[in-house]
């Protein structure tokens, strides 16, 4: 079955489900900007996408798998600049974006973007890759708690969408092999069983991303 282990010692962990109602309080005006910018682009993925949930998530998962990749190769450039440990860092974001690579591979099978939807994602990979590489170059506790308010609206655009595939409005469809591969899932599971999975992959990043954000605050 799905693990649903939590990813740090720190994350919001109870009875083996992460929480999926948890939300960050912004505390500061980097908060409140990082939290502006993710309501901005909520405006915009419901103007064009709507209720197309497979097409968002594809969209979507475009964009989650590059904050990692960047957070990780920066802490790692910032690990040998100052010749000290990483704490466990580059790890972490390097197998966060690898996830949401997963995440984009398996909602491919399933929505079959057609070109003109992939030349979206290709601009939209190329303008928001840029913008998060110098946003954490030179704002690292903002870039992180934007993936943090991020990934709370992703838990929210899954759960609407089990909730369309539990009322029959979207067709509970067998799950791609490599999502059944990926998550252990069974033989027979279902879009609704591979929705589930990566909401709590969502949350779990969520709380990881916040736990980042407020240790920089610390700092």
């Amino acid at each position: 079955m799905y693990d649903q282990t939590p990813l740090t010692p720190t994350s919001p962990y109870k009875d083996g489900v992460y929480a999926l109602e948890s939300h960050h309080a912004p505390k500061d005006l980097s908060d409140r900007i990082a939290l502006r910018i993710v309501k901005f682009m909520r405006i915009f993925a419901d103007a064009f996408f709507a209720k197309r949930y497979g097409l968002r998530a594809v969209v979507l998962e475009t964009d989650a798998a590059l904050p990692g990749m960047v957070g990780g190769l920066l802490q790692h450039l910032k690990s040998i600049r100052h010749i000290r440990d990483d704490e466990g860092w580059i790890r972490e974001l390097l197998e966060e974006a690898e996830n949401e690579r997963m995440h984009l591979m398996t909602f491919i099978h399933i929505s079959q973007p057609m070109r003109i939807e992939r030349l979206i994602i290709m601009i939209a990979q190329a303008v928001f890759y840029n913008v998060y590489f110098w946003t954490y170059l030179f704002a690292p506790k903002t870039a992180h708690r934007i993936v943090g308010y991020l990934e709370e609206e992703a838990v929210v655009s899954y759960t609407q969408y089990l909730e369309g595939i539990d009322a029959g409005k979207i067709e509970n469809v067998p799950a791609p092999q490599i999502a059944i591969d990926y998550w252990s899932l069974s033989a027979d599971a279902r879009l609704r069983d591979v929705v589930i999975a990566v909401r709590a992959d969502e949350a779990a990043h969520r709380d990881v991303n916040h736990s980042f954000a407020d240790t920089l605050t610390a700092g």
